[in-house]
């Protein structure tokens, strides 16, 4: 799971181990915030800094328009959408690219646990601007 030609990919590599642990319990079939709640349980054992339900303002050219609650934001670094779908498809995968792009962050997960494999997919903005410091 981890490949170091992607940033973040020990700590995204973490996530998925603790969805996994999280599936492989319950399975499929519950409502995503059953799956939340479990999930919070996996990463705070892992020792796993996140906030959960994080409000985060969404911008439109340098203004803000918005906020939306991001499910996890790990970190302060990712961004973890969670699903409860028979199957993802591209809207999803535009959807949380999109809350990406406004939040400025580099890097996404969007994991389902609705399928009866857990499914995920690791993503990042290509729009992405560091922070000047």
């Amino acid at each position: 799971m981890i490949d170091e030609k992607y940033k973040y990919s020990e700590l995204t590599g973490r996530i998925i181990k603790c969805a996994m642990a999280v599936h492989s319990e319950l399975g499929n079939g519950f409502q995503e915030v059953v799956y939340q709640r479990a999930l919070a349980i996996e990463l705070d054992i892992a020792g796993i800094s996140f906030l959960r339900e994080f409000e985060m303002p969404v911008f439109y050219r340098q203004q803000q328009i918005a906020t939306r609650r991001v499910d996890f934001l790990v970190e302060e670094v990712i961004s973890v959408e969670i699903k409860v779908l028979s199957n993802l498809d591209n809207s999803h995968l535009a959807q949380a690219i999109n809350y990406l792009e406004a939040y400025n962050l580099e890097i996404g997960l969007l994991i389902n646990f609705g399928e009866i494999s857990l499914n995920f997919k690791r993503f990042s903005n290509k729009k992405y601007k560091p922070a000047l410091k």
